[in-house]
């Protein structure tokens, strides 16, 4: 209802036809460098709040820097909306590398981003020689991706994590079956 030139709301139906608003996004895929840091905390930040810093994934992150070759930032229109980091770990006998954190801004969610974000990740570290790529999640998101289960209990973290969601992609031979001990991060 709207009011006529008198003030009064009188009821009438709009023939208009209904506007759909697209909005266009120019996304970008790149290595990330430290110009993206101050973004990626905020991003971080934002996904995971101030409980982030105890996870068990975050203290392995915390001995050793993340390996920025493959590490990617997503920009849309110049503003980095997404990131993924890949820190070297060994993982029993296996020479490979941490995936996470995974974060992508609440306005670009349920873009398929974080999907390509870690296919880039996984496939750069497939091509620098890594054994296999780690991470702490959930299955039904990341099974689709190529993550399989890590047999139970078989790593320990430097904290507690549910074990079910210890995930990995092989990319060595015998990766699985030398996934068995201590996980740490790795020169």
């Amino acid at each position: 209802m709207l009011p006529n030139a008198e003030g009064v709301f009188e009821t009438y139906q709009s023939v208009h036809p209904v506007s759909v608003i697209m909005y266009k996004h120019d996304l970008v895929y790149l290595t990330e460098d430290a110009s993206h840091d101050a973004a990626i905390e905020h991003i971080n930040e934002e996904a995971f709040g101030p409980g982030r810093f105890t996870r068990a994934a975050a203290r392995i992150r915390e001995q050793g820097p993340h390996d920025l070759s493959l590490s990617f930032i997503c920009a849309d229109d110049g503003e980095t909306i997404a990131s993924v980091r890949m820190t070297p770990v060994l993982a029993g006998t296996v020479k490979g590398h941490l995936l996470g954190p995974l974060a992508v801004r609440p306005s670009h969610k349920n873009m398929g981003i974080g999907r390509e974000l870690v296919r880039i990740a996984v496939e750069a570290a497939r091509r620098k020689g890594s054994e296999a790529v780690i991470l702490v999640g959930d299955p039904p998101y990341y099974g689709p991706l190529g993550f399989e289960k890590v047999a139970y209990n078989a790593l320990t973290f430097p904290g507690p994590v549910d074990p079910g969601r210890v995930l990995v992609v092989p990319i060595a031979e015998g990766a699985h079956e030398r996934l068995k001990g201590v996980i740490a991060w790795r020169a």
